[in-house]
């Protein structure tokens, strides 16, 4: 029987931060969801370029060797895809629009994001827009609390 195909994922930059800096954090059952192939995480150079710049924030005291450990635990499991085009859906909040428009490039299935202007744009895509939370209730099947 063949496995059905990997659910194509776009992740932003807060959530991949929670995931890797808060290793017994409410969003550190992401890092094995990836690592196993469990989804295919979608990463554009501006998304990218937006990861390395959040990590190197002063307040997390990262060292650049930490920063390129942390990154190594995502970087490798993603597809990078160019970006061609803005997706028609614009985010009231311009500096989201690149999670946008990398899912819609990259004919992801699912834009998973706490932040509410792009949780505001749920239905309005041919991906689906959802929190972390409610994104572990569709992998897993439970609340992620118990």
């Amino acid at each position: 029987m063949s496995q059905p195909p990997l659910s194509r994922v776009v992740f932003d930059t807060n959530t991949v931060l929670s995931t890797l800096l808060f290793r017994n954090g409410r969003l550190a059952w992401l890092r094995s969801h990836w690592m196993q192939s469990r989804c295919l995480p979608l990463l554009s150079r501006e998304t990218a370029a937006e990861l390395a710049r959040v990590f190197g924030y002063q307040k997390f005291g990262l060292t650049a060797s930490r920063r390129a450990e942390l990154l190594g635990f995502y970087l490798p499991y993603c597809e990078i895809v160019e970006v061609r085009e803005r997706f028609s859906v614009i985010c009231r909040d311009a500096k989201d629009q690149m999670f946008l428009d990398l899912a819609h490039s990259g004919r992801a299935d699912i834009l998973v994001s706490g932040d509410r202007d792009l949780l505001a744009l749920a239905g309005q895509a041919s991906f689906a827009i959802e929190s972390p939370e409610d994104y572990r209730l569709r992998i897993l099947g439970r609340d992620p609390t118990r």
